[in-house]
């Protein structure tokens, strides 16, 4: 057998690799967006504390989690749709 042996995905494979594909770069971007959000508030509002940062973080996070979570469960919550 070659070593450039090509390797073919069953669509149910492929599938699932877009939707993580999906989750994992929605979830870095809202974590990182609640990142900002909280070093503009620490900044601005809170005398440079950090506990609006890591409460962004939490949001940031919390929403990609959920938004993840509907995405595997094949709910439609105003997310973005994997098409196959």
């Amino acid at each position: 057998m070659s070593s450039a042996a090509i390797v073919k995905k069953t669509p149910s494979e492929q599938l699932l690799n877009d939707k993580w594909d999906v989750v994992v770069s929605n979830t870095i971007v809202k974590t990182a967006l609640g990142f900002g959000f909280g070093v503009v508030a620490s900044v601005f509002l809170f005398k440079r504390r950090a506990f609006p940062v890591w409460l962004g973080v939490g949001f940031g996070a919390g929403r990609g989690y959920s938004e993840g979570d509907a995405i595997f469960r094949g709910g439609d919550a105003g997310v973005r749709i994997v098409k196959s």
